[in-house]
Order: C-alpha cells, then structure tokens, then sequence
C-alpha cells in the first residue's frame, strides 16, 4: 500500500493516493498547524496545497517501521507505520516543507489495508 502512494504520487495523482485513505467521515489527518477530519476535506487539502504536478514533485519514504497490532481476538486489525518523507519538487505551494516525518493507523476492513489516523508533521 505504501508503493501504491508513492507510485500514485509521483505522477500526480491525488486520487489514486487518497484511495488508501478509509473513505469515512472519521478519517483525520493531523498536521504542523491543524486538524482535517473526514476523506473529503483531506481529499480537498491535498489538491489545495499540491495543485500542480511541479509542487507535487517525486516523493519517498525511507525508514519505515511497521507494527501490526492484533486484537484481543488475535486477528490483525490494525497497523500503525512511522518514517520519514522527502519531496524532491521545483515548485512549492501552500505546502512548503519537502522533508518531515509521519506515523499513520491503518485498518484492516472489508476494503483492506486503510489509513485511519495520518500525522505528519
């Protein structure tokens, strides 16, 4: 799921990247300086900030550690992922910062594997 992101992002396509995301009124994205609650805002913060493939520009991910959380059932649910982002780009928009890092909660539902809780800062 997380070359998925990558893959989707790298030619820009917000979308595809947000299809990882739970398509729910729930799903929060925490960021530097606020709180976005629900897909569609996320959705619309992404665009917003990243309105260009130049500000969008090529994105990796590098030490990555993921933990799967099993349920008192015994059955993985939950997974929470920490790293560190880089956004090699020419152009910056409302977003600036290229470099930071990130942990996300993922769900494992009907749907798959998807991101409940995204905090980057």
């Amino acid at each position: 799921m997380l070359d998925a992101q990558v893959a989707a992002w790298n030619r820009g396509d917000i979308p595809a990247f947000m299809a990882t995301y739970e398509d729910s009124p729930e799903t929060t994205f925490v960021g530097a300086t606020s709180v976005n609650k629900g897909f569609t805002p996320i959705l619309e913060r992404y665009k917003r900030n990243y309105s260009t493939p130049e500000q969008m520009g090529k994105l990796t991910f590098k030490e990555l550690d993921i933990r799967l959380l099993p349920a008192t059932s015994g059955a993985t649910e939950y997974a929470v992922v920490t790293g560190h982002f880089h956004l090699e780009r020419t152009a910056k928009g409302a977003a600036t910062k290229d470099d930071g890092i990130f942990s996300l909660v993922w769900h494992k539902g009907p749907g798959g594997w998807k991101i409940v809780l995204d905090h980057t800062a």
